[in-house]
């Protein structure tokens, strides 16, 4: 009996260390670099001066699936505005997410996270989540899940981030 109070007494401590981990609007966005789909390594601390619309996502996942058409044309306004969508397909599995993309085809990149650290970092807890990241590299907005019209509430952000 000892021993399970001292494992729950232990995981209940430990439990603040990782969510002291998780992403905060405000917060300094995670710096990653992965190859993306298309080919090219992307760092995402390399991108300070643009505003990235950072969507994990699974293939498996329907509002993911509705979702993707959206984003795509969110990139097509904005693009020129400095904004840049970045999928990241959070399945350890990735063929079916490789299927998917190339059945959709985005023009935005998109990148793998196999051992799933980025979606750790991000704290990804929902299906799709969407992160904001302003132009300094701050998080300024996460949306958990999606629903059509959520794209509109995307736009509202990133006009809000570009009169900044």
């Amino acid at each position: 009996m000892n021993k399970i109070y001292k494992l729950l007494f232990g995981a209940i401590i430990a439990l603040p260390l990782f969510a002291s981990h998780a992403v905060t609007v405000g917060q300094m966005a995670p710096d990653f670099t992965l190859k993306s789909f298309q080919g090219s390594n992307q760092r995402l601390a390399e991108q300070k001066g643009n505003i990235i619309v950072l969507n994990f996502w699974a293939s498996w996942c329907g509002p993911c699936r509705k979702e993707m058409p959206a984003l795509e044309q969110l990139q097509n306004k904005y693009k020129d505005l400095g904004v840049a969508v970045w999928g990241v397909n959070v399945e350890q599995e990735s063929q079916a997410g490789r299927e998917f993309i190339t059945d959709i085809k985005v023009s935005f990149p998109i990148f793998f996270d196999e051992t799933n650290t980025i979606s750790k970092n991000y704290a990804v807890a929902a299906m799709p989540t969407t992160v904001i990241i302003d132009r300094d590299g701050k998080v300024r907005h996460i949306f958990k899940g999606y629903k059509t019209g959520y794209e509109k509430k995307y736009a509202k952000a990133i006009k809000k981030l570009l009169r900044e």
